[in-house]
């Protein structure tokens, strides 16, 4: 390794590249181990592992991190063989090559930790220059190759790789085509681009190259791009990606078997041949158009927001003073109003940047349940249905850790062992699916589905030494329960009682989200996560309760309403039901969950009471306030200290008059305060 000093300069620059690298040769490797499993070939997975390695390597050399580059040679070197076989791994490399990843990962934290590279393992440097033998053993003879129209398809541009993977797509019952794009000022309007072009087709198709022509192409266009695809999908549900005509698509197979041909002339009528370089796009292109930012940046163009978010209250209120007293503020108005829609823009502009793609957060999902399936034994697949949802980077950070032990949990105690599966008249391998969906209400919901035993409620009551829990919410409280574990021995997995612990406290007090479970024995078992897709800026509601200001989230709320309709009054636990659209909710006075003097007639406060209806456990429940002054947008501020952490206070806020205001989740904050009124309190406990 370089110096200190002149490494430190280009530590940080290198860390992030490689994280990128890394991740994106862990999500190739799985890919390609997939393929292994199934007997096929995966030449585009293998190329790109080739590719971040070969990468990984250059920009360790430059900085002169010697480990990582020893690492990354020899497997860089039997993936090129790989590539040169058409993609093909033997199954016993698979597992060196993920040690190999491993390996630099942690060199990589030392790094970062700001200490120097251990040397790599001189067992697994061997076991690593020992696969090109095995992967140049293990290539299938080359059989005879399937016919392909040489000048469609480039002859003379294709790798022996590509030429194999659209023959084996062939092959193998699938179409090879030749797909054109014409970009266009009107295309380009609509979003058409080739990026753009190449997403869409990527989800129809595997595209095995795009080569850019040059010349007259059709509808008048001077530039073109053919895209060589394998597909089972219909012509004109490609053409339809593309934009329509004049875009063409045309079959890569041969009619007749013919020798190579001289190369295309550009492929389309009239167009010239382009030099060499000209054809292959340069490699540049993928990250055009993206800036790195340091998520401090953010963090502190976020605090500038906040501040300017405050101050707007402070002079809202200041107008209004002014209103009030009988000066004329009407132009001030308007000017306060526009700076209003301002902030609103801007803020929506600071939020859209620290948004991260959910996809990318799970990234490290997959590698963890293959680990698991090495440690445990069983056979597990994990789905995941994401989408393009997003959610801010804080709360990415923080979410992940609870979705990993929920994972875990999945694995390792509700599936079961092939052979449990297959005397239950299951496919011996276990699924475990993670799907998730943006509300409209500003959250984000997670949902993670295993097809195992389910949870054994008298297990985990003989583990916490209590009744039997009658309902999924007690049962889900139980295995919430720190230290709590079903395993009498903890293994490498799990047994220490931390995991749901974990995720509770992570969900529920950190993100101030919810929490629910459902499990059916033999079934399965689902936990559903919800959180918001950011915890910092938020529009809030103001209400006054006992004298005093709070507020609460916008979207926790799922309405406001009248006290009117009271089906039965307040009872001895100050509970009663109101009526909502002809069904009775139950109805709790905020000021009793505060412990400050409540209304003199309970929960029935008289004309013009309001209450606030959120969802506790999946059940509608009615908070009645005193008074709701309005809706603001709010600075979410956490209270770090433990020492005044209280379920159910999310934080707080200044509303523009310097006082602190207390911001409630009203769910979590009933839920508390019934848990201790059904517990029976200790001996010296005070209970309020």
């Amino acid at each position: 390794m370089t110096g200190k000093g002149e490494f430190a300069e280009f530590l940080p620059a290198y860390l992030a590249e490689v994280d990128e690298l890394l991740a994106a040769a862990q999500k190739e490797l799985l890919a390609v181990e997939a393929a292994v499993r199934k007997g096929q070939a995966q030449p585009r997975a293998v190329r790109e592992l080739f590719r971040a390695l070969h990468t990984l390597k250059g920009l360790s050399s430059m900085v002169d991190v010697e480990p990582v580059v020893s690492l990354s040679h020899w497997m860089e070197a039997s993936l090129r063989l790989a590539d040169q076989a058409g993609g093909r791994l033997p199954e016993s490399s698979v597992e060196p090559l993920v040690e190999g990843l491993r390996a630099i990962e942690l060199r990589v934290r030392q790094l970062g930790a700001g200490k120097a590279a251990s040397p790599a393992p001189a067992s697994l440097l061997e076991r690593l220059e020992a696969l090109g033998p095995q992967v140049r053993d293990a290539a299938p003879e080359r059989a005879r190759p399937m016919a392909l129209d040489a000048e469609a398809a480039f002859a003379a541009r294709l790798t022996p790789s590509e030429r194999e993977q659209l023959e084996g797509g062939l092959a193998g019952g699938q179409r090879a085509l030749r797909l054109d794009f014409v970009p266009s000022a009107e295309r380009a309007a609509k979003g058409l681009n080739i990026n753009t072009v190449r997403e869409r087709v990527a989800k129809l198709a595997d595209i095995v190259k795009v080569l850019p022509l040059s010349g007259a192409a059709a509808g008048g266009a001077s530039l073109a791009f053919a895209l060589l695809l394998i597909t089972r999908a219909e012509d004109a549900v490609l053409l339809d990606a593309v934009g329509g005509p004049p875009a063409t698509v045309r079959s890569l197979a041969a009619r007749a078997p013919a020798e190579p041909a001289a190369p295309d002339a550009g492929g389309l009528p009239g167009s010239a041949a382009a030099p060499d370089e000209a054809l292959d796009e340069p490699e540049a292109r993928r990250g055009r158009g993206l800036l790195r930012v340091e998520v401090s940046r953010l963090d502190e163009a976020m605090e500038w927001l906040a501040a300017l978010v405050v101050n707007r209250s402070r002079l809202t209120r200041a107008v209004a003073a002014l209103t009030q007293a009988g000066a004329p503020t009407r132009e001030l108005t308007a000017i306060l109003q526009e700076n209003g829609r301002q902030l609103r823009d801007l803020r929506s502009a600071i939020l859209r940047l620290r948004m991260v793609r959910v996809g990318d957060v799970l990234e490290p999902l997959p590698l963890l349940v293959r680990g698991l399936r090495r440690a445990t034994g069983k056979a597990v697949r994990l789905e995941l249905d994401v989408g393009d949802a997003e959610l801010d980077k804080a709360v990415a950070d923080r979410l992940l850790p609870a979705l990993v032990h929920l994972v875990r949990n999945a694995v390792d105690h509700a599936l079961e062992s092939p052979e449990e599966r297959q005397a239950a008249g299951k496919p011996p391998e276990g699924v475990v699916r993670l799907g998730c969906h943006a509300r409209a209400n500003g959250q984000l919901e997670l949902t993670l589905r295993d097809d195992g035993r389910g949870v054994d409620p008298g297990a985990v009551a003989r583990a916490a030494s209590t009744a039997v829990p009658d309902s999924p919410d007690a049962l889900l409280d139980l295995l919430c329960r720190p230290g709590l574990s079903t395993r009498e021995e903890a293994s490498r997995t799990s047994g220490r009682g931390m995991g749901m612990d974990i995720v509770r406290r992570i969900v529920v007090e950190q993100l101030g989200g919810e929490l629910r479970m459902d499990t059916r024995k033999g079934a399965g078992t689902t936990f559903s996560v919800c959180v918001p897709l950011t915890v910092t800026l938020m529009d809030a509601i103001v209400f006054e309760c006992a004298g005093r200001r709070y507020a609460v989230s916008v979207a926790t709320v799922e309405e406001l309403i009248d006290v009117t309709g009271v089906v039965r009054p307040a009872g001895a636990d100050g509970v009663g039901l109101v009526e909502r659209r002809g069904a009775a909710v139950p109805l709790v006075p905020l000021a009793r969950l505060l412990d400050a003097p409540a209304p003199a007639r309970g929960a029935d406060a008289g004309p013009g009471a309001k209450a606030l209806i959120v969802r506790q456990r999946g059940e509608p429940v009615a908070f009645a306030v005193d008074r709701l002054v309005g809706q603001q947008e709010i600075v979410l501020r956490p209270l770090e200290d433990p020492l005044v952490r209280v379920p159910g206070v999310a934080g707080a806020t200044d509303l523009g008059d310097g006082q602190p205001t207390l911001v409630l989740d009203l769910g979590a904050l009933g839920a508390a305060r019934s848990g201790r009124r059904m517990r029976a309190p200790r001996a010296g406990e005070r209970v309020s």
